[in-house]
């Protein structure tokens, strides 16, 4: 009975004092954190989607102010953003070199598809199925960016593995 009252006591102080976290263990953490793709790429693609609505009203401050200007300034953003992401996803969340082009045509190609896709399945969404607009753009946002991580992944940077000899598996 008291070894019990004793264990409880323990169990009730630890959780109230847990033992202190270094500092060391927790940067640990955050690193280990962020150098999950699957982090890497939320954290990029909120840096890219910002950056390219800056990019958009810059664009659109120094365009002459006629009828063209919004399309120009979404597509002269688009064309800077589309390298940035590019560069960033690439070196910091999928981490891979060489075949520089090859993946750039590859990285188009998946943000084209997630730009039709999202077309469509808004398209779907408020048209066909009467859902309301915004929380079905949030949703079909998300899982366009879901589609995405995995088009980047198995696309745009797709790597084939390699054995351990050094020779690539085919």
């Amino acid at each position: 009975m008291a070894a019990d009252r004793v264990d409880a006591a323990r169990a009730s102080t630890e959780l109230t004092h847990p033992e202190p976290v270094r500092a060391g263990s927790r940067l640990g953490l955050i690193r280990r954190t962020l150098r999950r793709q699957e982090v890497g790429y939320a954290l990029v693609g909120g840096f890219n989607t910002v950056f390219g609505i800056a990019l958009t009203v810059a664009w659109l401050t120094v365009l002459p102010d006629t009828a063209w200007a919004p399309s120009a300034a979404v597509a002269l953003a688009y064309a800077v953003s589309v390298v940035v992401a590019f560069a960033l996803h690439r070196r910091l969340v999928f981490r891979v070199r060489g075949r520089v082009l090859r993946d750039f045509l590859g990285f188009v190609v998946v943000n084209s598809g997630g730009l039709v896709l999202n077309m469509a399945l808004l398209s779907l969404a408020v048209t066909v199925l009467g859902l309301p607009k915004a929380p079905s753009t949030v949703v079909v946002m998300g899982l366009v960016a879901i589609a995405g991580f995995f088009g980047h992944r198995h696309i745009s940077f797709r790597r084939r593995p390699v054995d351990e000899a050094g020779g690539v598996v085919r």
